[in-house]
């Protein structure tokens, strides 16, 4: 009887400590009372005593302040102080960039679904859907992917035109200058119609609306250069490009080696003070077309012509590209998509510092322009070209594969087939609602950089598991290019995708956690700041206050943690009731996990965790399907929770938990103090790895979802460009798969009766004769010879004449003969 009153009152002791707030003293009586409870029902007097004694300790050293500070607070402050890695500017700008949401709420343990769950559901208002339904529509209908990326090698010139005309490059420039002033929820589904049609088109819109000129002379932009770029820019009179990256600093973009010096030069005819520059860039998307360059290069003063410091550190500037000293226009090929793409590179270029976007006030600021406004397109370009592939890959797959048929069976039965269309649609349902929710925060004003650098990772890289798995599916249809291929080329351009924005490896590895842990943690940014002062009173109060909150922050996350595992979530909070409040539950159950062993593994490793790459890793994936889950949830709870998408909602969900599952599960695995592994895995697994993949019968519901007509099919796809037309691309698929569904009772009474169709005979011949014989009316001959012949075409590969290639090759070798042959430029 003992044991089971000891163990209730412990349990009972951790499920308060995990779901109320109490100040420490309050905690030490409320132990006292347990203790004094537990002697009177039978525990031994002495170790009555011994509890009671270490209660005292805990009194001393940790409720008497003074003590605390100099026996507690100070020797951990001195610890951090050691064990602290330094911080370089570049990296504190990027910590401090941005904003946190929902990202704060579930790193912390404790998510307040109300917060969530409040946001609005996105929508477009009657300029946005008309620019959707009129322009955007118009510009797909006019594209031609195969003629751009095949043959001209760049989009038309009627098509350079229409964009320029109709404000496709002023989507985010206000009215007042010209531009659209469109939410980022329209930014977003202009991108994913335009990238559902021509991806190297997707790419032209999306870089003068993400990270460019337009965006930072807005937010950090004089007057002046705001009323002369901004028309320009929002009428495509000039074309935009930015240049960040060069041969020797990619990702570690604060190691710029471009140079502005401060000097004296002539300009316009007079002698004034501006900068000389020097640098070479590469990859930078619409280079060889730029009328205008954003260039970021770091700015020396040797002559203290400003003031006595030397270094001034990364700025952002604004040159036409015509300016003397300026070389641009060559091209990259990447991986054959057709979008403008190059280095550029200039010598001497002496700029006035009135080109310094923001003036000469923002030199040195550069750095965390960049990445507070990378936070924003970041979360709307890569995300929605992702989305879209998604869209296209669902739609097209879900109808090849009812169109298809192997063994007198649609391929989309089979059950190896259907774990590949269930991921396609899952994982396209889950990059839906969170560019969806993503956009949401962005038109709130929130500038989440940690959110939508987990938002520019997750769902590029689950683009590519979409993409490889229609290609599967596809097999031979999709691995021939031609003019009725609609997956090569997304196929192809996938790694650019991944690349570009922040490589997804080092998103993962070092950006997600390391700057989340700091951003979204209520007390460690105190900390930090408290350990980078000088020694001194006020620096060991601030550490001291700071350390006491974050301690019962830690508690509490630990007991919630452990509660909510032991009982299998049974008692984490839900904001719903139904089938969906069990994912609400686990999501709270593994964000007290992750903040509990967050804290732990900044205790513990502290300064080393900045190495372990793999631990911060698996740290980012935590939080990223987190959030990738709650996305779902939100999307279901804005669509009014309707039943038959539930089998969508429940995939994304189990799967996205799943990974969340195993990466905290990686962590304990591969973590350095295994005592500490092995504590935390109690806390956090305590009954191990109970959670799987969505099961088979998950997979075919959704499989089925995809090769069936209805509402939730179309709702999951819609935004995509579509053309019914049969000699569309889609168009032809589209065609097939309706009279495939008007033929399939009539090839079924077929079959009952046996008289399906075998290869030895002629198929108009077996028409003929199931007519002739009073099997089919004429009307039913009719709608199953059309149904043949549609889907001949839908299922159809292309081929070329082989002079067609001898005919490149002629032109190729031209080319190289003219001075073409690929220029390297030498390493200074």
């Amino acid at each position: 009887m003992f044991w089971i009153l000891f163990a209730g009152i412990v349990f009972g002791l951790i499920y308060i400590l995990a779901t109320v707030s109490l100040p420490f003293m309050v905690w030490l009586g409320i132990l006292v009372i347990a203790d004094m409870i537990l002697m009177s029902v039978g525990m031994a007097v002495w170790a009555g005593i011994i509890l009671m004694a270490i209660f005292a300790l805990l009194f001393v050293f940790l409720g008497v302040p003074d003590i605390r500070r100099k026996w507690v607070s100070q020797p951990l402050l001195s610890y951090i102080r050691k064990a602290l890695p330094p911080m370089s500017q570049t990296e504190r700008d990027a910590v401090e960039a941005g904003t946190v949401w929902w990202d704060a709420e579930l790193f912390r343990g404790k998510p307040d679904w109300s917060k969530l769950l409040s946001a609005p559901k996105p929508s477009l208002n009657d300029d946005e859907q008309a620019f959707i339904d009129g322009p955007t529509e118009q510009l797909c209908a006019m594209m031609d992917d195969w003629q751009i990326n095949h043959k001209l090698r760049d989009l038309s010139p009627e098509t350079w035109k229409f964009l320029k005309d109709k404000g496709f490059f002023g989507m985010i420039i206000p009215k007042s200058y010209g531009g659209l002033e469109f939410s980022a929820y329209a930014h977003s589904c202009v991108i994913q119609k335009v990238a559902s049609r021509s991806g190297a088109a997707a790419v032209t819109v999306m870089v003068p609306n993400s990270l460019g000129p337009a965006e930072l002379l807005l937010a950090y932009g004089t007057e002046e250069q705001k009323n002369h770029y901004l028309p320009r820019l929002a009428r495509g009179i000039d074309i935009p490009c930015f240049a960040l990256t060069g041969p020797f600093a990619g990702s570690d973009a604060g190691a710029i080696p471009d140079t502005g010096m401060v000097c004296e030069g002539e300009f316009e005819g007079r002698t004034i003070v501006g900068l000389r520059l020097n640098w070479e860039k590469r990859y930078i998307t619409l280079g060889p077309v730029a009328t205008v360059l954003g260039l970021a290069f770091h700015v020396y003063d040797p002559d203290h012509l400003l003031g006595e410091q030397e270094d001034l550190g990364i700025t952002c500037a604004l040159i036409p590209t015509d300016t003397p000293g300026i070389e641009i226009g060559r091209r990259h090929d990447p991986l054959n998509i057709a979008f403008m793409n190059g280095p550029n590179w200039g010598k001497d270029v002496f700029i006035p510092m009135d080109w310094i976007i923001g003036g000469e006030p923002m030199i040195g600021k550069g750095w965390r322009m960049l990445v507070e406004r990378l936070s924003i397109g970041r979360g709307i370009s890569l995300p929605s070209l992702s989305t879209a592939a998604g869209k296209l890959a669902s739609d097209a797959t879900g109808t090849y594969a009812r169109l298809r048929k192997q063994f007198h069976m649609p391929v989309g039965r089979f059950e190896g087939v259907q774990e590949a269309m269930a991921r396609i649609g899952g994982l396209t349902y889950m990059m839906d609602a969170t560019e969806r929710l993503t956009t949401t925060a962005l038109d709130q004003g929130e500038k989440p950089a940690v959110l939508t650098a987990i938002v520019k990772r997750y769902l590029t890289e689950s683009m590519r598991q979409v993409v490889n798995d229609a290609m599967d599916v596809h097999g031979g249809r999709g691995i021939c290019l031609g003019p009725a291929n609609y997956l090569g080329r997304t196929y192809q351009a996938i790694p650019v995708a991944i690349t570009v924005e922040g490589a997804n490896i080092l998103t993962r590895s070092m950006m997600v956690f390391g700057q989340g842990s700091i951003r979204c943690h209520p007390y460690l940014q105190e900390e930090i700041e408290a350990a980078s002062m000088e020694p001194s009173a006020a620096s060991l109060e601030r550490f001291d206050k700071a350390l006491m909150s974050h301690m019962g922050y830690t508690l509490g996350n630990a007991a919630r943690a452990f509660v909510y595992s032991v009982t299998g979530s049974r008692l984490a909070p839900s904001p719903v009731s139904g089938p969906t409040a069990v994912y609400y539950r686990q999501v709270a159950r593994f964000s007290a996990g992750m903040s509990a062993m967050a804290d732990v593994s900044l205790l513990l490793l502290g300064g080393a965790l900045k190495r372990k790459e793999s631990i911060s890793g698996r740290f980012a994936d935590t939080l990223g399907y987190l959030y990738l889950c709650s996305a779902i949830l939100k999307r279901h709870e804005d669509d009014g929770r309707p039943a038959e998408a539930l089998p969508l909602v429940a995939w994304g969900c189990e799967y996205a938990l799943y990974q969340v599952q195993e990466a905290l599960d990686g962590i304990l695995c591969n973590f350095p103090n295994r005592l500490a592994a092995v504590k935390m895995r109690a806390w956090v697994l305590p009954w191990g790895r109970r959670l799987t993949l969505p099961s088979d019968q998950l997979d075919h519901a959704v499989a089925e979802l995809l090769m069936q007509p209805s509402g939730v099919r179309q709702q999951l796809v819609a935004g995509i460009y579509r053309n019914d037309d049969a000699d569309d691309i889609l168009g032809c698929l589209h065609q097939a798969l309706q009279l495939t569904l008007q033929a399939e009772p009539i090839e079924a009474r077929l079959k009952k009766d046996g008289q399906l169709w075998k290869p030895n005979e002629a198929y108009s011949d077996w028409l003929a004769r199931m007519q002739a014989e009073e099997y089919l009316s004429g009307e039913e001959r009719e709608l199953l010879r059309k149904t043949k012949d549609a889907v001949c075409k839908a299922i159809a590969v292309d081929d070329f004449p082989a002079d067609e290639w001898k005919r490149l090759r002629r032109r190729a070798v031209a080319k190289t003969k003219v001075g073409t042959k690929p220029k390297v430029k030498k390493a200074k």
